[in-house]
């Protein structure tokens, strides 16, 4: 679709439309054609999709929000789809225009009559979407849709791109008609990643900050596959929360569901301000949540460490302390949470609009310098030979994260030890505690 400039994207959003349909139609095919992306996670496998995604999708001059949803199958009596469906339902009253989307050449199935039926009662504008019409002689195919009395079919395909441009007029031109304008304000949000190894709570945690089921919980490891985004409004801040899939340690060998999921929890992180890394309290600290408090540093987001599940365990806040002392770089603070009692909540939150503001600080270079003749003092610079490291100024030129610039006698002097010993140092004077400290150390010209 049309590309769109950060300075030239639309500071209104048209509405929100909400993409339905049944098991394996194509609808995460549909959003990500929609909006030029790989956002959602897609794969021949039925019922990849699970919880709602919200994307925003740019035509032109105009924008919306397009809400993809799990396949809703009412023939499956299962826990899972019982949730899915409820998402989908959710979905369907928030949104001010729907998009029941068909697989034209498997032609009309039960399920597609039922969807229908859920969404007349829903009261809601509803655009039917052929899918997989990949060329004119699929064409007649799209016309059986008729039937469903939704009016006319927009024949797509949406694996090609074929037609996705009259249906996005189509979308414009209702929502329009409909009326359901709202300010966009993603530049004052606080972006917040929710990671963590498979099943140590995360769409639990989200659940309890909302106080509503958001995302679907289960036992099963890898029930959340998409990066779910939701804002979320506490005082004056505005949080984007952002629930993850599962990150294992080993991810060399993952293919197909896994690893698409995995690729996203990923580009959350780099997209984050600050990362939740959750650790199982009943589990204790292991290998794998140092891998994914590693994964948000190289992001550079800053780090809070959750303990959560705090209402079965027998273990201390010391005991997790004791683990990750000198493990993890950024030395976070650890706060305990239980989602299933709400214990916490509003410390964690607390915590993170505070750690917020150290990310985002600037100091004085006054302030800056001061600290610098403290480390300078308190352990003496290496040197090669003769030649001796000399620290001349600093200075802070970047925020979120912080980032400094040391201009040195010689770079070439600096070690990897004594690089190490000036971040801490710098992070522990200036309050920066979970926070990533970036150093350039520049020869003086």
């Amino acid at each position: 679709m049309n590309a769109v400039s950060e300075s030239e994207a639309p500071r209104t959003l048209l509405g929100v439309v909400a993409v339905v349909g049944y098991p394996n139609v194509g609808k995460s095919t549909l959003v990500n054609r929609l909006t030029s992306s790989r956002h959602t996670v897609v794969d021949e496998t039925p019922g990849v999709t699970r919880d709602r995604n919200e994307v925003v999708c740019e035509w032109g001059r105009d924008a919306f929000v397009l809400v993809d949803t799990g396949g809703v199958d009412a023939g499956d009596d299962s826990s899972m789809q019982a949730q899915v469906a409820a998402q989908a339902r959710e979905a369907v009253e928030e949104a001010d225009l729907v998009l029941l989307v068909i697989d034209a050449r498997a032609g009309l199935a039960a399920g597609d009559e039922e969807i229908a039926q859920i969404l007349r009662r829903s009261r809601r504008p509803v655009l039917v979407v052929a899918n997989k019409v990949d060329d004119s002689a699929h064409e007649q195919a799209a016309l059986e849709l008729h039937a469903l009395g939704l009016g006319d079919p927009v024949s797509v395909s949406a694996l090609h791109g074929r037609g996705t441009g009259d249906l996005l007029d189509q979308v414009v031109e209702r929502l329009r008609e409909v009326g359901g304008e709202h300010e966009r304000v993603d530049a004052d949000e606080l972006r917040v990643a929710i990671l963590g190894r498979p099943n140590v709570g995360k769409s639990s945690l989200l659940n309890a900050i909302l106080g509503r089921p958001r995302v679907i919980v289960s036992d099963t490891p890898g029930t959340t596959r998409d990066a779910i985004d939701t804002v979320f409004q506490r005082g004056q801040t505005r949080f984007r929360l952002i629930d993850t899939a599962g990150l294992r340690r080993k991810r060399r060998h993952r293919q197909g569901i896994e690893y698409y999921s995995e690729v996203r929890a990923l580009q959350a992180a780099d997209r984050a301000d600050i990362a939740l890394v959750l650790v199982d309290s009943s589990d204790g600290v292991v290998d794998g949540d140092l891998s994914v408090a590693d994964a948000a540093r190289k992001a550079g987001c800053a780090t809070l460490v959750v303990v959560s599940k705090w209402d079965i365990t027998a273990t201390t806040v010391e005991t997790a302390a004791g683990r990750l002392a000198g493990k993890l770089r950024q030395r976070p603070a650890i706060v305990t949470t239980s989602a299933l009692t709400g214990r916490n909540i509003d410390r964690l939150l607390d915590s993170v609009e505070q750690l917020f503001v150290s990310y985002t600080s600037r100091v004085g270079t006054g302030e800056l310098n001061r600290a610098m003749a403290d480390i300078r003092a308190l352990r003496e610079p290496p040197r090669s030979g003769r030649r001796r490291l000399n620290m001349l100024y600093a200075t802070q030129y970047r925020t979120r994260p912080p980032r400094f610039r040391i201009v040195v006698s010689d770079r070439k002097l600096v070690t990897r030890d004594y690089a190490y010993f000036v971040e801490n140092q710098l992070r522990s004077r200036l309050g920066l505690e979970g926070c990533p400290v970036i150093i350039d150390f520049r020869s003086r010209s």
